[in-house]
């Protein structure tokens, strides 16, 4: 068994502390050291001045499964440029209002990029790499994924 810092080392335990500030005002702080302000509607008793925390799962896929098409475009020597990822998402309507469907649009721009190259990079994130994605697609959420590429 290895111990515990190493496991924190490798990233395979995680940990975030989330401070209420008042109302429905939290602020969120990462191992890493970020922080983000999260807030609800005035609606439900907040003021509007931070994410949803269920705005946060979505930035939270997009990230991780941007993160994913970059990287194996640039190990891959592609010309990027850019890379702007859109992800929308169905909630249902009931208490808990979870994701029920997700779709991530990837518009991808560069230098003589291949169609098949971006979609073997996209393909590879939402089958292989992305955790986030994975792991919401194992909980029922159904998750769709298409691109474009835009020569610069």
């Amino acid at each position: 068994m290895l111990p515990y810092a190493t496991f924190i080392a490798w990233g395979l335990i995680m940990q975030a502390t989330i401070k209420w500030i008042d109302g429905v005002m939290f602020v969120g702080e990462t191992g890493s050291g970020h922080a983000v302000v999260m807030d609800g509607p005035p609606d439900h008793g907040g003021r509007n001045i931070g994410m949803r925390p269920m705005e946060m799962l979505l930035l939270g896929v997009g990230g991780c499964s941007s993160f994913d098409v970059v990287q194996i475009l640039q190990k891959g020597r592609q010309d990027l440029v850019g890379c702007v990822t859109t992800v929308t998402a169905e909630r249902v309507d009931a208490i808990p209002s979870v994701f029920s469907k997700m779709h991530l649009h990837f518009t991808v721009s560069g230098r003589g990029l291949k169609a098949a190259t971006v979609e073997r990079a996209v393909k590879l994130s939402a089958e292989k790499y992305c955790s986030a994605a994975i792991m919401l697609g194992a909980a029922g959420v159904e998750i769709t994924h298409d691109f474009e590429v835009i020569e610069v």
